[in-house]
């Protein structure tokens, strides 16, 4: 029964971290996402005041031309109208004009039916001496306009007339209607004017709404919420649309609009999900593990009892013949085999455990590089595409760092995740200790744990195995961590002394050891029953690594925690030699 309630406490232990897995790399994910969107964003309203400033600056160039500067005869008009009319057709506008303080147009490039524009709000701006811009729908085809006014100033300096230029909106979408995401331009009004899907068009923004009602005020599915600080967005547009979407936005006083663009975040649901599947993976392959140790260790318990039972009938008959005496001896040598493989089995999962502990930290530790390489990379082509080079060199430079630490990282967990026997030599112990601290940062970092670690600057070699003692530290600074979960002060110290022998503390802010006497004994813990957090192997495991090396582990409490100090033997200059 007591195993049922094992087995059934790992599956919830292993269901709550695949959640919170999900949850935190769905969180980091939407962070990359949203910052890859405002680049997409920023790039796309360039894109449009760009095109649209090329009209305004014409206008405000258009306005002092000579031909313009008298109208009186039909010549006259006519000569304007070629200049009008050239550059319209340069410049794709729909039509320039010129208008006189009235409002009423004296020359135009292309035949128009409203002969004043008096009341026109770009033009009325443009009679108080300033650059006047509007846009609206032509009524006549319902085409989308966008209007810039410039105002001609006479002799005194007063307003004496404005040149108008009209440019056709559809014209400037054709850029970048192929967007894959959704990207449209609210006005003041709240009313969707430029858009690179077409049915988004004039759908409107009630006040104090997020969302969007078509013009007709139909009722459309919508709902939003936030999540870390971002704006989700959940509806039913139709197939063009994504039934979730990451909302943004990007005011543009320039040309009196806000840019908005609909990102579909399934692509992060399904990455949080693949981290999450693969945490679960990880963790059910170290629990079969164990599992399959607990119950080698327990037949290996009944064996070993059987055995005795029979040294004891034996015993009492000193009368045995020799051959039953010399098959007593290889039945106990190879209970002995069977017993040393078992306690490097236990070793080996210890490293296991440890890696299960620090699963969360290592996806983290690698999605985070992976994600940002994919973001310097769109941003270096984005870059490229504008001609920055340098820009997208340094971005290049970036994707380099990341791809470098990555295989840091999968170098040392390979290395330590190796299950061999290395036989005993010299070992840097400042590299030993440098590599557990890198292999158990990520938890620490989580946990908001403090580690107090000054490496010295020249080389410290000690007598013992490189993989082994890398073990021996990150079991040390996980059990300091683990003591640790409650309390309010969370702070780790490692010093490395060296004299007659090299002593290597590692002291934590905890609560202390509870039973000294019996802190290295195999299977004791304080932790509670059914936790899977360990099994009490670790002080065990790690007490045998350093005797094996001819060394000394003890731990004593402390005013405000425990210190485990770690004493080996130096590997002294001649004997490098």
């Amino acid at each position: 029964m007591q195993r049922v309630w094992v087995i059934v406490g790992f599956l919830c232990a292993v269901g709550l971290l695949s959640s919170a897995v999900w949850t935190y790399g769905y969180r980091q994910a939407l962070t990359q996402l949203s910052q890859q969107a405002e680049a997409d964003l920023e790039l796309a309203a360039d894109r449009l005041s760009t095109q649209m400033q090329v009209y305004q600056e014409v206008a405000v160039l258009m306005a002092d031309h000579p031909a313009l500067r008298s109208l009186e005869t039909e010549e006259q008009r006519q000569v304007a109208q070629a200049v009008l009319l050239d550059v319209a057709d340069k410049t794709a506008a729909v039509n320039v004009m010129y208008l006189d303080r009235s409002g009423r147009v004296q020359v135009a490039a292309q035949p128009i039916r409203q002969r004043s524009l008096a009341g026109h709000p770009a033009f009325e701006r443009a009679l108080q001496g300033a650059l006047g811009s509007a846009h609206g729908v032509q009524p006549d085809n319902g085409d989308r306009i966008y209007s810039y006014v410039a105002p001609t100033f006479g002799p005194t300096g007063l307003v004496e007339g404005a040149l108008m230029i009209v440019a056709d909106v559809q014209d400037v979408e054709q850029t970048w209607r192929g967007s894959t995401e959704a990207v449209f331009f609210v006005d003041g009004d709240g009313v969707v004017f430029i858009s690179n899907r077409s049915d988004l068009l004039f759908w409107e923004r009630l006040e104090g709404q997020p969302g969007l009602v078509p013009p007709g005020g139909e009722v459309t599915e919508f709902a939003s919420t936030r999540v870390d600080g971002h704006e989700l967005w959940r509806l039913n547009w139709g197939r063009y649309f994504p039934s979730r979407a990451l909302h943004l936005t990007l005011g543009l006083p320039v040309i009196d609009m806000t840019a908005e663009v609909l990102v579909d975040v399934a692509p992060a649901r399904r990455l949080a999900g693949l981290q999450a599947a693969a945490v679960a993976a990880i963790c059910f392959a170290f629990g079969a593990l164990l599992f399959l140790a607990s119950e080698r260790r327990r037949a290996l318990a009944l064996a070993n009892t059987v055995l005795e039972s029979r040294v004891a009938q034996r015993t009492r008959a000193l009368t045995a013949a020799n051959t039953a005496l010399r098959r007593e001896v290889i039945e106990r040598q190879e209970a002995e085999a069977a017993l040393k493989q078992a306690q490097a089995d236990l070793v080996q999962a210890g490293k296991l455990s440890a890696l299960g502990k620090m699963s969360a930290g290592i996806s983290h530790e690698l999605n985070q590089p992976l994600m940002a390489i994919r973001q310097f990379a769109d941003n270096g082509a984005a870059f490229l595409e504008r001609g920055k080079g340098k820009k997208a060199g340094e971005n290049l430079g970036r994707i380099s760092d990341m791809a470098a630490r990555m295989a840091r990282i999968i170098k040392n967990l390979r290395a330590f995740a190796r299950n061999e026997s290395e036989p005993m030599g010299r070992v840097e112990l400042v590299q030993v200790l440098n590599t557990a601290v890198e292999l158990t940062e990520a938890r620490l970092n989580d946990e908001g744990v403090e580690l107090n670690w000054t490496p010295p600057d020249k080389e410290i070699y000690a007598w013992g195995g490189e993989v082994r003692l890398v073990q021996v530290f990150v079991n040390l600074i996980n059990n300091a961590a683990d003591a640790m979960i409650d309390q309010q002060t969370r702070r780790i110290s490692i010093t490395l002394v060296e004299d007659t022998r090299i002593r290597v503390a590692v002291r934590d802010t905890g609560p202390g050891i509870e039973d000294p006497d019996r802190m290295f004994e195999p299977f004791y813990t304080t932790k509670s029953v059914g936790s899977s957090e360990g099994m009490g192997l670790g002080l065990s495991i790690s007490y045998g690594l350093v005797q094996s090396f001819g060394g000394d582990i003890r731990g004593t409490n402390t005013e405000d925690g425990a210190e485990f100090t770690v004493e080996l033997e130096p590997c002294k200059e001649d004997e490098m030699r």
